[in-house]
């Protein structure tokens, strides 16, 4: 039998052990040596923007300006005009800091009690998060100084946020790896009872995530990042690297426990699981290609950050690992711990023994687990019919009780609007002409008090700053934005050869999210017909193709409901340490939707391959699924135990949109390797019987692939024995 290109390229790594570990290890240097040496270029915030937002950023930066990071102080006393004396200090620390441009006069609130100083930070915006820390020291002073006199004082900002959220995206990364790292090492230690069959899966997916980090670098400096790509790079990574490791190990074990000679183990497990994981690693890759389809740089990024991690720790999983598996033999159970090892000490095949005792009454009464399995997921999507996304503002990323937010609050609550402004951006061949500034004059008179007109007569723009009802980012400001783009805007210009956009952070969001709607057709129709096509010619059957696509549906649409119930509603926020915050982050339901579909390929092509596998070798369809799914059960539980460990573990981190997705991802694997495959998938091809194999006449131009080993004819051990038949 002609061997698929998995097996050739697992004997040759077998064979050429040296060559193959060595150059992985050179890959892996020279990758993270020249990603270091070449640094990582983050997106601005006006290649982020779309639609009109997008537009005036594009005018502005077009025309030099560069939009100064500002930043706002409110200091507060109990009685009218106590503020002043600690507001004055302030003013004077604040200059004496070096940092520190355009110091405009304490703004008195309307009863006197409170004042907003307001300024920008010196130098390029994009540096302002660099240069802020002596500003807020300074302002840390002044909040001291005045706690035991009744001043109290709040800052926030661009640079102040800045900071606040590359320190926490820091940190979180950090607490990941620290964390998920050692989970995921100790679920191997249960799974496999020995330290080097442990530490197998977790090295060479650390380092799979490690060369891809310093491949990305270079790929920013044509396709800029945004600043939680690493965040996902190393979940996506971590999660794959480990499983498609822990599938072509598992085999290995088995098939030795089985009776197979070192050698034959190693081919069978590079023909088969092997192959499994090419298949699911291109069908990942392919389904990450489809976030370029949604016209947002954030979702270019995630989709260049997750090819190269999952191609990386694919091609590590068949080609170094093997020659790994190759070299240490049977010290791969070298460190065996006490009573976690018992199967590999009595040398017996004793997976799957928990999945078929599931899989009796499964099986006896398919159509009762398929409806009540697919109820269960359909009840748990239930709450996403209610689902509301949006751009969550800082305030909420950070949490309702950290500092930046509670400053932001107390801030929108005395000066409503004045964080977050929108900016009305005019540019005309003569901006001084007198129709043209007459208009700029007249557009800001009606914007009311706080409005501020700048106008660049050099570059023929001017920009008018809009403070915004309500907070900033609630209805009340958003129907005020769309009252200004509509109708305020095109009014005051009418007639006029000028480009008039509105921008700022609202307008940003609220573009963003068109734009997301636009762009998740597309991108759900590609990933769609992509996972039919590969399922297709995989196993050249309609049904296995379809059946693919509706219950990768049922995971994602459970995981839109568990995330609704819990960030929407808040229901059980509490014990995971997040909070009610009445929204999914905008661009959460389209990369969960991309990213499961991707993932749940893992399970699925490992599971029905083993199935197919035993089709091929003259099973019934009923004996084939029960012999497919035992066999693979423990390598899926592994597999999706680490999956939710790591997933659980961002689930936990500070920022917002890093829990829904941890929560969200996790949720959604669970029940995909435990409802779908243990309960769903066996019930609905039973009832599916024969046609799920069956090819049509139109479609029987396509290459049969073989789904199983030729049997051995290596030497077996003395005791040796078939390999059991799945009872």
């Amino acid at each position: 039998m002609r061997r698929n290109l998995a097996a050739r390229l697992g004997v040759w790594s077998a064979h050429h052990r040296k060559a193959a570990i060595l150059g992985w290890l050179v890959f892996v240097v020279l990758a993270t040596v020249i990603g270091g040496a070449v640094g990582t270029v983050t997106a601005s915030d006006e290649e982020m923007g779309v639609g009109d937002s997008g537009r005036a950023a594009e005018i502005l930066k077009d025309a030099g300006i560069d939009e100064p990071a500002g930043e706002l102080v409110m200091v507060g006393a109990r009685t009218a005009d106590g503020w002043r004396d600690a507001a004055a200090d302030l003013s004077k620390a604040l200059d004496a800091t070096g940092e520190v441009r355009g110091l405009k006069a304490p703004l008195p609130s309307e009863d006197g009690k409170d004042a907003l100083l307001r300024f920008a930070i010196k130098g390029p915006s994009d540096e302002a998060g660099d240069r802020v820390q002596p500003v807020l020291d300074a302002v840390d002073k002044a909040r001291q100084d005045g706690a035991g006199r009744g001043i109290s004082v709040h800052q926030f900002g661009d640079a102040s946020s800045e900071k606040e959220l590359s320190d926490l995206l820091a940190d979180d990364l950090k607490k990941a790896e620290f964390t998920a790292v050692p989970l995921a090492l100790g679920i191997l230690l249960i799974a496999f009872g020995a330290v080097v069959a442990a530490l197998l899966p977790v090295g060479l997916a650390l380092t799979a995530c490690v060369a891809a980090f310093g491949l990305l670098s270079l790929a920013s400096h044509q396709l800029h990042l945004f600043e939680t790509t690493y965040s996902v790079m190393f979940l996506m990574g971590l999660a794959v690297g480990v499983d498609y490791c822990l599938f072509y190990l598992r085999r290995e074990r088995d098939e030795r426990a089985a009776g197979r000679d070192a050698e034959t183990a190693l081919r069978i497990a590079a023909a088969t699981s092997g192959r499994a994981v090419l298949v699911s690693g291109l069908t990942v890759m392919v389904a990450m290609a489809g976030m370029f389809l949604s016209g947002l740089l954030l979702f270019k990024g995630f989709a260049v950050a997750t090819i190269l991690v999952v191609c990386v720790a694919m091609l590590g999983s068949v080609t170094v690992l093997p020659a790994l598996l190759a070299g240490l033999g049977d010290r791969i159970d070298a460190g065996r711990i006490p009573f976690l090892n018992r199967r590999a000490k009595k040398g017996v095949h004793a997976s799957g023994g928990l999945a078929g005792k599931v899989l009796r009454p499964v099986l006896a009464r398919p159509k009762f687990f398929a409806v009540g399995a697919a109820v269960l997921l359909l009840s748990l999507a239930a709450p996403a019919l209610g689902m509301k996304t949006e751009q969550l503002g800082l305030e909420k990323q950070f949490g309702s009780d950290a500092p930046l937010s509670v400053a932001y609050q107390k801030i929108t609550d005395v000066f409503p609007g004045g964080p977050a402004p929108a900016r009305v951006v005019v540019k005309a061949d003569d901006i001084g002409a007198r129709p043209v500034r007459d208009a700029l004059d007249s557009l800001t008179r009606k914007a009311g008090d706080g409005a501020e007109l700048t106008v660049h007569k050099a570059s023929g723009v001017a920009e008018i700053a809009v403070p915004l009802p309500g907070t900033g980012t609630d209805a009340e400001a958003k129907k005020a934005l769309h009252q200004l783009r509509d109708d305020t805007v095109p009014a005051a210009f009418e007639g006029m050869d000028v480009e008039a956009y509105v921008g700022g952070d609202l307008a940003s969001s609220e573009d963003f999210g068109d734009q997301l709607g636009r762009g998740i057709v597309p991108v759900f129709a590609f990933i769609t017909a992509v996972t039919f096509l590969l399922m297709l010619f995989c196993f050249r059957s309609v049904v296995i193709a379809v059946t693919s696509i509706a219950l990768n549906l049922l995971s994602v649409g459970a995981a839109y409901g568990v995330m609704t119930a819990v960030f929407q509603h808040g229901w059980g926020a509490e014990l995971i340490g997040s909070e009610k915050v009445g929204a999914i982050e905008n661009w959460m339901p389209l990369f969960v939707l991309v990213v499961l579909f991707g993932l749940s390929m893992d399970y699925h092509v490992f599971v029905v391959s083993r199935i197919r596998e035993s089709r091929d070798r003259g099973m019934d369809n009923r004996a084939a699924i029960r012999e497919g799914i035992t066999r693979t059960a423990g390598a899926v539980t592994g597999a999706a135990v680490i999956m939710v460990a790591v997933f659980a573990v961002f689930g936990t981190l500070s920022m917002q949109d890093m829990q829904q997705m941890g929560v969200g991802l996790g949720v959604a694997v669970l029940l995909d390797a435990t409802v779908v495959r243990m309960l769903l998938l066996p019930s609905l091809m039973t009832l599916l019987g024969e046609r799920n194999w069956h090819t049509p006449r139109y479609l029987r131009w396509l290459p049969k692939i073989s789904h199983e080993e030729a049997e051995p004819t290596a030497r077996p051990h003395a005791h040796n024995s078939p390999v059991p038949s799945g009872r």
